[in-house]
């Protein structure tokens, strides 16, 4: 039987014991191994961090594959029961189960516990292979929201007598005429709610006030879904200004603001036409919309003006299409990014390529409001190479940083970084970046995290 306390909400806070119980998956294929390498690293990080004062009970649970082998279910009662009454928990890759029933156990999950947050930190370091030139200006938090989108998982086969009877309300009840091929389209449907996106984008917002970052983008393709995605961007500014307009500016107010402050005696027409170029071809209710917006943002003159605007957090908008560009040419213009479920998938890993791979990329599912937190590796299980001790575990390991962190125990999360980073720069490396620098040594899985210890132990 596995001693140790739980960690708990008392106050809207988490409230961590000296030894936490905490459930782990250690996941299928690469799991295992990957799973020992960091455990040996969290272990190692903790007693040197707290010289011994501090443990972690660890409590392993079951899903995937290794479950479905031994009891036949993909995602036993007792796992999500865990996670529910310890709040905090870890976990390796999962194998997807085929055919029909649960899609995907990492989304299953999380809509199981609500963990509304997809948290994933974007930061190079030194010394990793990296496909494009400037890696190091890459440093970036996506606020992934969670739970919504198309990953709510509805939709309907084509041919299917369900697709039918939807296509069959859309054109007839609601007068959609626009589906091109009914009779043999597959159909969906994409929630994104009010509470859904206001909880996300606070959370974004939040963090980016606590770690004291410069921007909130608010990434969406709102000029094709207006009522969705745009209605994400709408409901970000909209809450922006209600409950953080003390401390944020958005990128229009900015300008209009900082126009005044350039030009004392601006007009309000004038300043309209430097914020949009092509004021004069609007008609007459449009121009009026923007002179309002003028009005209204220089109402914030006493608390924003004088150029105390500059040391507000930026809230801002993005075109997902042009962001993914962006992040490649200008990748230094973003810092944290609050966006729906599809779009942050593809940056996620878009943004996890340009420093160095998902191999080394942490990511973490959280609700905020309840606690309750699952730290994941990023990328899949790799089969062909289970059980071979080969694998880079960086992944796990900068997963368990992050869970430190949240759970407060800073020292611990500075610890692994920091010997994450001495390990790498002295490229002592697993395979996936050994055959990409010049004058590496290769270690082991199990190898790279003893190096990582050794240094730790240097630094204690």
């Amino acid at each position: 039987m596995v001693s140790g306390d739980k960690i708990r909400m008392s106050g809207g806070m988490l409230v961590v014991p000296e030894h936490p119980l905490i459930p782990f998956i250690q996941g299928d294929g690469t799991g295992p191994d990957i799973w020992r390498a960091s455990r040996r690293v969290f272990d190692a990080a903790v007693e040197l961090s707290y010289n011994g004062n501090r443990s972690v009970q660890w409590l392993q649970v079951f899903a995937g594959e290794e479950s479905f082998n031994q009891s036949g279910e993909w995602l036993p009662p007792d796992t999500l029961d865990a996670f529910r009454e310890y709040l905090v928990g870890i976990k390796g890759p999962l194998t997807t189960p085929v055919g029909g029933g649960i899609r995907s156990l990492n989304v299953a999950l999380r809509q199981e516990l609500d963990l509304y947050v997809c948290l994933r930190p974007v930061k190079y370091v030194p010394g990793v292979p990296s496909p494009v030139k400037h890696p190091e200006d890459v440093d970036m938090v996506i606020f992934r929201e969670n739970t919504e989108d198309i990953y709510a998982g509805i939709e309907w086969r084509a041919f299917s007598d369900e697709a039918k009877r939807l296509i069959r309300f859309i054109r007839e009840e609601m007068g959609v005429s626009t589906i091109r091929f009914p009779e043999s389209s597959g159909i969906g449907v994409k929630p994104v709610s009010k509470e859904g996106s206001d909880r996300l984008i606070t959370a974004a917002i939040e963090y980016a006030l606590r770690e004291h970052r410069k921007s909130v983008t608010l990434v969406h393709k709102g000029n094709i879904m207006k009522f969705t995605e745009g209605a994400f961007k709408n409901w970000g500014y909209e809450l922006s200004k209600s409950r953080f307009r003390d401390q944020t500016v958005t990128q229009r107010e900015s300008w209009i603001i900082g126009n005044k402050d350039q030009d004392p005696d601006i007009s309000i027409e004038e300043n309209a036409r430097l914020v949009e170029p092509g004021y004069d071809l609007m008609t007459d209710d449009q121009k009026s919309d923007i002179r309002k917006e003028v009005e209204e943002a220089l109402d914030l003159m006493p608390s924003h003006g004088n150029g105390q605007w500059k040391k507000k957090l930026m809230i801002r908008d993005s075109i997902a299409d042009i962001t993914l560009q962006q992040v490649l040419t200008r990748p230094s213009e973003f810092d944290v990014i609050a966006t729906m479920n599809l779009n942050g998938d593809y940056l996620s890993d878009a943004l996890a390529a340009q420093i160095g791979g998902i191999g080394i990329a942490p990511g973490a599912n959280i609700n905020y409001e309840t606690g309750h937190a699952i730290f994941e590796a990023t990328h899949g299980t790799a089969p062909k190479y289970a059980g071979l001790d080969r694998v880079n575990p960086g992944s796990v390991i900068l997963s368990g940083a992050m869970m430190f962190r949240y759970m407060g125990w800073h020292e611990v999360h500075n610890l692994i970084w920091k010997a994450l980073t001495e390990t790498i720069s002295r490229k002592t490396v697993t395979y996936d970046f050994h055959r990409l620098m010049e004058g590496a040594t290769l270690l082991s899985c199990s190898g790279f995290a003893e190096a990582m210890v050794d240094h730790m132990k240097k630094y204690s």
